[in-house]
């Protein structure tokens, strides 16, 4: 990994199945802010809000502003939820 871009590694070290290798290693926090979700996933600024405030990507909000934050754990979760629904819907066509 060492001769990627530094822009490429990033993107392979943020890939959703590298989430739960780094948590067992212990080095990825229990936590995720959305920007950490907008990594993982992928996905904009306004989508990750969008799952959060719609409740089908479970978060809470702490501190004086309010930040979201999402667990690790519940992050999996979903991506494992998506992964079946979109195994459900292939299967259905």
């Amino acid at each position: 990994m060492g001769d990627l871009p530094r822009a490429r590694r990033r993107v392979v070290h943020n890939h959703p199945g590298n989430l739960r290798r780094a948590r067992l290693r212990g080095m990825s926090s229990r936590f995720l802010t959305l920007a950490d979700v907008t990594e993982v996933l992928n996905i904009s600024a306004a989508q990750a809000y969008a799952l959060v405030r719609s409740g089908e990507l479970p978060a809470i909000q702490i501190g004086g502003r309010a930040q979201w934050r999402v667990e690790a754990s519940e992050l999996e979760a979903y991506i494992e939820r998506m992964y079946a629904q979109t195994r459900a819907r292939i299967d259905a066509e």
